[in-house]
């Protein structure tokens, strides 16, 4: 009987494990993939608040300008709130990596070191690094600047330029960073500076506020793109305002916003 017993429990288990073979082998549930980024819905923009005409504020202490406009516009468009905050601009990528603000939008410089750390947008505008002098002043080009005192603003595009062309740079008497650019103008008109190099943009506004008493050189430090700079990781909502920049290219929007500030397009295209 035990011996029976003992067949019939090996047939039994032959059996069953026949059975198993037909039925569709166990899975293991898949992890939930993880989401896909999605773009913001509220952008704080940070910008220097004393940057005309690029971003800066009218008597009313109001915050006006092209890149104001254009954040505006954008914002509307993509349905997403903005909200603008005044930063240290020396600080700006410490602000933006902190998370303090979301987006750099104010004359930012697309420049390759900052692309180590920033997300830029596509360029949507052109600007030059412009040499101002006093009117009347003997200093006519590039050359004429050794032995000068030179003034920009502290952590400017200006500055970087400036240090790209090394011999002439270390042949200025002096180089004298400012806050702002209007600061360093009125150092210049005071003659405390023999020379301030800025964004041809801000500059240009500047000097038309002031005509006789100012004038730019021919000569410059090089030409450059201004974009929207974003955290890195932060690529959705680039592509989002990427995305409203071109329709605001092609349907003249862009281009009516630099003729309201500038009298002419500016835009990159």
């Amino acid at each position: 009987m035990k011996k029976r017993t003992l067949l019939a429990t090996v047939a039994l288990t032959a059996l069953l494990a026949a059975c198993g073979k037909n039925e569709p082998a166990a899975t293991t549930a898949a992890p939930d993939a993880a989401p896909a980024p999605v773009a913001a819905t509220k952008l704080v923009v940070g910008l220097d608040d004393n940057f005309p005409p690029m971003g800066f504020r009218d008597e009313k202490n109001q915050l006006v300008g092209f890149d104001i406009d254009m954040a505006n516009e954008v914002a509307k468009r993509a349905n997403i709130e903005v909200e603008f905050k005044p930063i240290d601009w020396n600080a700006k990528e410490a602000e933006l990596l902190g998370k303090r603000v979301d987006a750099l939008w104010n004359g930012l410089t697309i420049l390759e070191a900052r692309k180590e750390k920033i997300l830029f947008s596509d360029p949507y505008m052109v600007n030059k690094q412009i040499i101002i002098v006093k009117a009347g002043s003997p200093i006519k080009g590039k050359a004429d600047m050794a032995g000068k005192v030179v003034g920009a603003q502290e952590g400017s595009s200006a500055v970087t330029a400036m240090e790209k062309d090394t011999e002439l740079h270390k042949q200025f008497k002096e180089t004298k960073l400012f806050g702002d650019n209007i600061a360093a103008l009125m150092d210049l008109e005071t003659g405390r500076l023999d020379v301030v190099v800025v964004d041809e943009v801000v500059g240009r506004y500047l000097v038309n506020k002031k005509p006789d008493n100012y004038t730019v050189l021919s000569d410059d430090f090089g030409t450059e793109d201004y974009g929207v700079g974003f955290r890195k990781d932060d690529e959705a909502t680039r592509n989002k305002v990427n995305d409203v920049l071109t329709e605001m290219k092609k349907d003249g929007k862009a281009a009516e916003i630099a003729q309201k500030w500038f009298g002419a397009d500016v835009i990159k295209h």
